[in-house]
């Protein structure tokens, strides 16, 4: 297969989690297989290894207004593409100039989902994904869930759209061996006569925390809720706060359950990072991850159904009584490869149309 000359579109190349975190597992998987992009971002941390493995083109924005900052970025985008065009351009953020574009979310599917009203800078970003995804060739869907909404909202065909599940660093997010585990959970405080159930967030409203809350302030059953991220408004015997944990893979490790429990949630990486780690989820169906993950690593429930979080919690607690509950072999419980070569392999030979192209699900 000839290598096509790649260029991506990225809103940084920074550390920290969700687009700029796929940024980063993109320049590197694409490193490993001797390939150097040109990139286009906002911000470019010269101290990241990363850094060093493309040929970094920074388009500084902080002139515009806020709101106007996609559009700006792409009016100088245009001006730098003028010069040289390559072969294939991947957005990771959202471009007009794009030929492979990533759907990690749509603005009105996050619009429903949280219930709120479009403003004038919502219609500017759903002006953007129509374009972005009315010109490019391939749609990259984290999900089948995005594909859905590519579909229904921008009237995206089948025939562009492939489903590539985001990838995870398999070598960091593992099981912990039962004394390492043991360690991890006094450290981070865990009660030790209780069932503890995880949630990590760093968006309290959207990632479903409104829904938790009052359940675990209320319950007598011997359960706790450990919550790492963004602090919270009030501890109590069955919340524990654990602060922000720069090694979230040993505070998944450690609990009982993950929960994911997000309003709206494109895909949810916690999901796959958690069952990596031997613990099984309980998550939301609204949640994108949850197509990824082999039903016997999950207990799944409706945020529309009264009364359905309070039955998996009693489904989880069951497990837990019969001692079923870490997750022996976590690769055999997702549905697709998550590391990051295979992903990133997958999304080369999407770079040439005149290559076969994959999909997942």
């Amino acid at each position: 297969m000839v290598i096509p000359e790649i260029a991506i579109t990225a809103q940084a190349l920074k550390e920290a989690g969700g687009a700029e975190r796929y940024t980063r597992d993109v320049i590197a998987g694409l490193h490993r297989m001797g390939i150097r992009p040109t990139l286009f971002a906002r911000e470019i941390d010269r101290e990241l290894d990363e850094s060093g493995w493309v040929d970094a083109r920074p388009l500084d924005v902080r002139w515009a207004p806020r709101p106007l900052r996609n559009l700006a970025f792409n009016w100088l985008l245009g001006r730098r593409l003028r010069g040289h065009r390559p072969r294939c351009l991947f957005a990771i953020n959202h471009s007009p100039y794009a030929d492979v574009a990533l759907c990690g979310g749509t603005h009105p599917g996050f619009l429903q989902g949280m219930g709120q009203r479009a403003r004038q800078r919502d219609l500017w970003q759903i002006a953007l994904e129509q374009k972005t995804y009315a010109n490019a060739h391939t749609i990259v869907a984290h999900s089948r869930l995005m594909a859905g909404e590519l579909r229904r909202f921008y009237g995206v065909p089948d025939a562009r759209i492939r489903v590539l599940y985001p990838p995870v660093d398999t070598a960091r997010f593992r099981p912990l061996d039962p004394a390492e585990r043991l360690a991890a959970r006094r450290e981070l405080g865990l009660p030790e006569d209780r069932i503890v159930f995880g949630f990590s967030s760093t968006g309290h409203e959207r990632k479903g925390y409104g829904l938790l809350e009052p359940f675990f302030a209320e319950t007598r059953l011997p359960i706790c809720l450990a919550v790492a991220g963004r602090p919270i408004p009030r501890e109590r015997e069955t919340i524990r706060y654990v602060g922000y944990q720069k090694d979230i893979e040993r505070f998944f490790a450690a609990v009982d359950f993950t929960v994911v429990a997000s309003i709206y949630e494109p895909f949810g990486l916690v999901g796959v990072e958690s069952v990596l780690c031997g613990t099984p989820l309980v998550i939301a169906d609204n949640v994108g991850s949850a197509e990824a993950v082999a039903d016997e690593a999950k207990i799944v429930f409706s945020r529309k159904k009264a009364g359905d979080f309070a039955r998996a919690i009693d489904v989880a607690l069951e497990r837990a009584r019969d001692g079923n509950v870490r997750i022996a072999h976590p690769l055999d419980s997702l549905r697709y490869a998550p590391d990051i070569d295979t992903h990133v392999a997958a999304l080369v030979r999407l770079f040439d149309p005149g290559v076969e192209r994959v999909s997942q699900g």
